[in-house]
């Protein structure tokens, strides 16, 4: 790589991360790419040098997420570890990723995306639905491996189990980032595995 593309990929980066970090800092505002450009230290034509528009910007986070959680979530299911676990880390991960990125939580409640491209809501959609079925390609597999049951049919919990962490994810933001999304999350997993699952036997 050449010392002009290495140049091209770091302001590239440092874009995107001062997008995430304005959604961070001015919750419910919108983004203007006037702002951003300032936030960068360049001009609004040097950010179009690097994506053609704000569009393309959000679609390079959405990116990160999507690389970042499905990263993770791909190493759990290979593990070892049983079904019900193998879902406690999948939306344990979810939660922390958000609470690790308050910008990225503002995507993915579609917060951020008013007034942008149908085409960013469609692909944060497909985000959680790919997460969802990842989750209940986990519970049939259990089903089959360990004999492990639950109360409804595996797409019906695998549904559940998504609102409840997308709820969650949803009050983050709505508290401006006061409410953690993990918060209480060890004493409510419990319960709501106990809802969802079947007793052993």
């Amino acid at each position: 790589m050449t010392a002009q593309e290495k140049q091209r990929v770091s302001r590239y980066e440092q874009i995107l991360q001062a997008l995430a970090q304005m959604l961070e800092v001015n919750p419910g505002a919108r983004i203007t790419t006037a702002a951003l450009a300032k936030e960068v230290g360049v001009s609004e034509a040097a950010l179009y040098r690097h994506f053609p528009s704000k569009a393309r910007m959000f679609e390079g986070l959405i990116g990160f997420i999507e690389d970042t959680v499905f990263t993770r979530v791909s190493m759990i299911t290979k593990s070892d570890v049983d079904g019900i676990r193998q879902c406690e880390q999948i939306l344990t991960l979810l939660l922390a990723f958000v609470q690790k990125n308050p910008g990225m939580a503002r995507i993915l409640t579609g917060d951020a995306l008013s007034g942008e491209t149908d085409r960013l809501r469609t692909r944060v959609n497909q985000f959680f639905e790919r997460l969802e079925t990842q989750i209940k390609q986990v519970l049939r597999e259990a089903e089959a491996r360990e004999g492990l049951r639950t109360q409804i049919t595996p797409g019906a919990s695998a549904n559940l189990l998504m609102a409840a962490a997308e709820g969650r994810i949803r009050q983050f933001v709505r508290s401006e980032f006061k409410r953690s999304p993990t918060e209480q999350w060890d004493d409510q997993w419990p319960r709501l595995a106990a809802a969802v699952f079947r007793p052993a036997g």
